[in-house]
């Protein structure tokens, strides 16, 4: 009998149908089978192996698509319209950059005050922060606010990359949640720590898509999501550098590094109920 090496084990009502097909359409020889209530592929090369995996995470993960071909065979491409696959995503980084295009272009300081923290009363002798009050939308709306840009192609970069990869996996209203209640905790947290001031940025938010990505997956292993290990030292790195002053020395302005941690800590909180939520629906630990 030929040796057999196992890639997946992933639960029954799962359709890999398409993966089994592409793999068949590339001469890839293997076998599904069900054992102890969950599907088992194997394939019988052991250099086919981590190619299959790194397949089977890479459609899982929506950064390829598996599609027939004008011949009737499967073929694995990229997503032509990805944006299309992360709508919650795309509209808030859209709505990030339509705000700072606003104020670049000489948009009334009026429309600040309506999406700082606090709201602002600016005078000749400067700037004075007022209570909330009932204006609750400005829990969230200081993550459209950018000072820069550096400042905005950083976030909107990484919001994508992550935020992207999040929503294919949990779906757009998941993701549409997860970045409110990250913005909200992020906001708060700068708030809290630094009293009443002009912050904003989406920087929070990104550093709760980190956390979420890291944590939840740990859970949820067929959540291929998780950052590499040079981008959480990247990450975690520029966190220090913040939190120690040095971005600051460099000229790049003050930083809200509260609502670095805050969000990066409310997004590893979520990483872990929605990990163990999806784990506990399909019974029990994935195997891959």
């Amino acid at each position: 009998m030929p040796e057999r090496y196992r890639v997946l084990c992933v639960p029954l009502d799962e359709d890999l149908l398409p993966l089994t097909a592409l793999l068949r359409s590339r001469g890839v020889a293997h076998q599904i089978f069900e054992e102890d209530g969950q599907q088992v592929l194997e394939v019988f090369s052991a250099h086919h192996q981590r190619q299959v995996s790194e397949l089977y995470r890479a459609w899982r993960a929506g950064e390829v698509r598996i599609a027939a071909t004008a011949g009737g065979k499967p073929a694995a491409r990229a997503p032509a319209m990805a944006w299309r696959s992360a709508p919650v995503t795309l509209a808030f980084a859209l709505a990030s950059v339509a705000v700072f295009l606003a104020f670049l272009l000489g948009a009334p300081d009026q429309w600040l005050g309506w999406l700082t923290f606090s709201p602002l009363d600016i005078t000749r002798d400067g700037v004075r922060f007022l209570p909330m009050g009932e204006q609750y939308w400005r829990l969230l709306t200081p993550i459209f606010l950018h000072f820069g840009w550096l400042h905005i192609t950083f976030n909107m970069l990484w919001l994508w990359e992550l935020g992207s990869r999040i929503e294919r996996t949990i779906g757009s209203l998941n993701t549409c949640g997860l970045i409110v209640v990250v913005a909200v905790i992020a906001n708060v947290s700068q708030f809290q720590f630094g009293g009443p001031s002009l912050f904003g940025g989406m920087s929070g938010v990104v550093y709760g898509l980190l956390g979420f990505a890291w944590v939840a997956p740990w859970l949820e292993p067929r959540w291929a999501i998780q950052p590499s290990a040079p981008i959480m030292l990247f990450m975690v790195g520029w966190l220090l550098l913040c939190l120690f002053g040095v971005v600051e020395v460099l000229g790049f302005g003050a930083i809200a590094n509260a609502a670095h941690f805050g969000g990066l800590l409310a997004g590893a909180a979520l990483g872990l109920v929605f990990g163990a939520l999806a784990r506990a629906r399909r019974g029990g630990p994935a195997q891959g």
